[in-house]
């Protein structure tokens, strides 16, 4: 917990941009936040396959959103429908509201994408504000109006979903060097090439 509470210190006061209403439904009976117990990763794909390919990313990223618009659909259809591959979407917030969203995205703890998906493929819509304040409402209206049931201050300020994207970035820097977004690692070795799909491809079948 020491290197969680030091790192939130550097990150709040160092972190970079990156590149690039309704009210909320006070019903939580469609909340699915999980106190205790394991959150799921978000991947998609056959977990047992071959191929593993982690995805380092950040939701205000607009290198990470063009990934999932140009590249992402082609990987999985080639790749991760037919079992070949796995891909596991990992948290490498740049600024607050990429931890936040970053957050969000985790908040039901079932391991299911379209939540993440939506918020990088709607990212002009939400990635705006020229505070955490704002930033968050923005983030909060676009849930609402994508009609995402969630309570957004409980996710915001579960610890447990704090503590495991915190430490996804942690584990990033330092078992992969990680220091840009979107980051590739497939098989445990880091994609070192240009990310488009054409060399991720050469890189696959090379696997197979």
């Amino acid at each position: 917990m020491k290197k969680i509470l030091i790192f939130i210190i550097i990150f709040i006061s160092s972190c970079s941009p990156s590149d690039e209403s309704k009210k909320s439904n006070k019903n939580t009976s469609n909340t699915s936040i999980e106190s205790s117990g394991e959150i799921k990763r978000i991947i998609v794909g056959n977990k047992d396959a071959k191929i593993s390919i982690i995805a380092f990313e950040s939701l205000t990223c607009s290198h990470c959103a063009n990934f999932h618009k140009d590249v992402y659909p082609l990987l999985k259809k080639d790749y991760l429908d037919n079992g070949l591959a796995k891909i596991e979407f990992r948290h490498f917030p740049l600024d607050i509201a990429a931890f936040n969203a970053a957050k969000i995205s985790q908040c039901k703890n079932d391991g299911d994408s379209k939540i993440l998906n939506s918020l990088y493929a709607n990212q002009q819509k939400w990635v705006k504000g020229s505070s955490a304040e704002e930033a968050n409402k923005n983030l909060e209206k676009f849930l609402v109006n994508e009609g995402f049931n969630l309570d957004f201050e409980k996710c915001i300020e579960n610890k447990e979903i704090e503590d495991f994207v915190l430490n996804d970035r942690i584990d990033g820097v330092k078992k992969y060097k990680v220091n840009a977004t979107p980051t590739i690692i497939i098989n445990d070795e880091k994609f070192e090439k240009s990310l488009n799909y054409k060399n991720l491809k050469k890189a696959l079948e090379k696997l197979i």
